[in-house]
């Protein structure tokens, strides 16, 4: 029992915040706000007696939901001010869509009047498609106007005044085309290159690796990289890759030598007392212990070492000022090693992690052009990271 009393007190506690603010919201002035608390709570149990004071809201901030929008509609009717026409629009469409939300659960009862809630609903369909087609012929015609501009964030302008026209009025003139335009003309177009600095060779696998943008993944909306130049493009900017030197140091093979010892498990042996006679326990049987003895191993190591070092920084040009906007180093290093080990002695004696080495031998060294084709991976994720943090515009 005192269960279910808890119960309904936490239903009635629920109810009555729900109320009271769905009551602060209309207050606040934010009556769709309230509406959508207010139907969302009427979906349920619409006509029941728990669920009048909903109605009550809900019919308060519809009409005063209402009474707003027209009034604001008149006023920028009236003003006939272009700016104005998306938020007409939108205000025609928010009348309808706020009638479709109360619709499915009417009629909504008015108990203690035995009458219906009055939502007075008002056809809006000539007012949306007037007001659409006002607002795509003015945003069409600035498109236009903005697509004579030389500046590309005009035609960037465009292309998304263009793209509202085609999401609210598909098919509108010839805004599809537009667009295509409009994309075209506030693009971004950047030549990517590298310069070598250095007085070493640059191997042609790493330049082509470095500059194929199609696995950076890098190009946008509105920036596209092209590594070689094509025709009939006009570039904005350029990216250099300079390359300022490159150290690789001699090929090293460092020799160490060192002992390892250890005591390991032998089998097991009698336990002696000090007098060394077998010690026995309280059945009088022979006690035995682990037996342990000490190994030794003599490791020779050898080391092979080679590294590479390639420093270069990268270059954010203006085409049309002729201008460096910025530039950012960038360094990258790869270091070549090889570790192998012959013994004398018993390999139990060395840690189990080392033993691997005894199975290696000596390697090649690469070449001073493999080592720089090497770095690229590194160097590579430095440059486009460099790109991705620093954009154009």
């Amino acid at each position: 029992m005192q269960k279910i009393t808890l119960f309904v007190s936490i239903l009635f506690l629920a109810f009555s915040c729900g109320v009271k603010t769905t009551q602060s919201l209309i207050s606040d002035g934010n009556y769709d706000a309230a509406i959508n608390r207010a139907v969302e709570a009427l979906k349920t149990n619409k006509d029941s007696k728990g669920k009048q004071d909903y109605v009550y809201l809900l019919e308060e901030a519809f009409a005063k939901a209402k009474e707003r929008d027209l009034r604001n509609l008149e006023m920028m009717e009236k003003e006939k001010n272009p700016a104005n026409l998306e938020l007409i629009y939108n205000t025609y469409l928010q009348l309808n869509n706020r009638q479709e939300k109360i619709r499915p659960i009417l009629p909504l009862q008015l108990l203690k009047q035995g009458k219906n809630a009055q939502f007075v609903f008002d056809n809006y369909s000539d007012h949306i498609v007037n007001s659409k087609n006002a607002l795509s012929k003015f945003l069409y015609e600035n498109a236009q106007v903005l697509l004579k501009s030389p500046n590309k964030l005009d035609a960037r302008k465009a292309y998304d005044d263009l793209s509202y026209i085609e999401s609210i009025n598909p098919n509108y003139k010839n805004a599809k085309k537009l667009i295509n335009e409009a994309q075209f003309k506030g693009t971004d177009f950047v030549n990517v290159y590298a310069v070598n600095e250095t007085n070493m060779i640059i191997p042609k696998q790493l330049q082509d690796d470095l500059l194929d943008f199609n696995t950076y993944g890098l190009n946008d909306k509105w920036t596209v990289y092209h590594s070689v130049k094509q025709k009939n493009t006009h570039y904005d900017y350029s990216l250099i890759l300079n390359f300022r030197e490159i150290h690789i140091s001699p090929e090293q093979i460092k020799e160490k030598e060192f002992v390892n010892e250890k005591e390991i498990k032998d089998g097991v042996k009698t336990l002696l007392d000090s007098r060394g006679n077998a010690v026995k326990d309280s059945l009088g049987r022979i006690i035995k212990v682990d037996n342990f003895k000490k190994v030794k191993i003599k490791i020779f190591e050898f080391r092979q070492y080679k590294a590479c070092q390639v420093t270069a920084k990268v270059d954010y040009v203006d085409l049309k000022s002729n201008s460096l906007l910025q530039s950012f180093p960038v360094a990258s290093e790869y270091v070549f090693e090889n570790v192998y080990s012959t013994y004398n002695g018993d390999k139990s004696a060395c840690d189990e992690k080392y033993l691997g080495y005894f199975n290696k031998r000596a390697v090649p060294f690469p070449d001073n052009e493999q080592m720089v084709f090497d770095t690229g991976e590194d160097l590579k994720a430095k440059f486009k990271n460099i790109i991705v943090r620093n954009k154009f515009r």
